[in-house]
């Protein structure tokens, strides 16, 4: 055999020897590169929880003011409510005159009784019955008119302002020109003011002072209708509208509550 062949068969046993050596250091990388990829994935969950907790932590808290806005706003309502009726009595008692304290009769050879004291602000608001003048018919179809009326007002004095402007809608419905359609008109514009839909509101009190601009109501809704103006935000129409009222009513106890208002937005102006 010449020394080439030699050569040929001794290199090519050495590779074939060497061949698995490198096999096996191939494949030990690929176990090492598999095992860093499990680790950085293993990495990656334990970030993908962390940030979970997180999140989980962030939630529980964000429900928890949740909550107490959700109590602020009870409170809030029930404030409203409460200074809904302080501000209605005020003004159902200035609509329709105040009336002074009435002593009670003396026994004889005893000293007077003490004054019984005109209704609080909590006191339930009674309305007087309008006059209503003409034949039997026209006296019996007021007095199913008034019934239909006290349902609707005895919804507004439980606090149930939902069902009061249902059914005080559904009298002006029924009774469009009846005697008690200005009050209907007035008592629907506080149902929804006193649940804030002051858009629907202002349109009751504006209808009352465009339809019957004497009637008593009239300068209690002139007033509500620049608070509701307010409420709206539209501060410029609130201000005229409440200064109207102290031009149109000067000296009334409503020109007083308007100019207190309109001082109020002005001052706030400033701040």
């Amino acid at each position: 055999m010449s020394i080439g062949k030699r050569f040929l068969l001794v290199t090519a046993a050495a590779l074939v020897a060497a061949a698995p050596a490198w096999a096996q250091r191939q494949s030990l990388a690929d176990r090492v590169t598999a095992l860093e990829a499990k680790a950085n994935n293993s990495q990656a969950n334990m970030d993908l929880l962390n940030r979970l907790s997180q999140q989980e932590g962030e939630i529980r808290e964000l429900r928890a003011q949740l909550e107490k806005v959700q109590h602020d706003l009870q409170e809030f309502q029930q404030r409203n409510r409460d200074q809904y009726l302080d501000l209605d009595g005020r003004l159902n008692r200035i609509e329709g005159g105040a009336t002074p304290p009435v002593a009670a009769p003396a026994t004889s050879g005893g000293p007077a009784a003490a004054p019984v004291a005109p209704p609080t602000a909590a006191t339930r608001v009674v309305e007087p019955a309008p006059s209503v003048h003409g034949d039997a018919g026209s006296l019996a179809q007021a007095g199913d008119e008034r019934t239909a009326y006290n349902q609707a007002f005895d919804k507004l004095k439980s606090g149930d302002y939902v069902g009061s402007a249902q059914l005080f809608t559904a009298f002006l419905q029924a009774y469009p020109s009846g005697v008690y359609a200005p009050n209907a008109l007035y008592w629907l514009g506080e149902s929804y003011y006193v649940t804030q839909n002051y858009a629907l509101a202002a349109e009751q009190f504006r209808a009352l002072m465009e339809r019957y601009p004497t009637h008593d109501k009239a300068p209690g809704s002139l007033l509500k209708l620049g608070l509701c103006e307010y409420g709206l935000g539209k501060v410029d129409a609130a201000e005229r509208t409440l200064a109207d009222v102290v031009s149109r009513y000067p000296g009334s106890d409503v020109a007083r509550t308007a100019d207190d208002r309109l001082k109020a937005i002005q001052l706030g102006r400033l701040r």
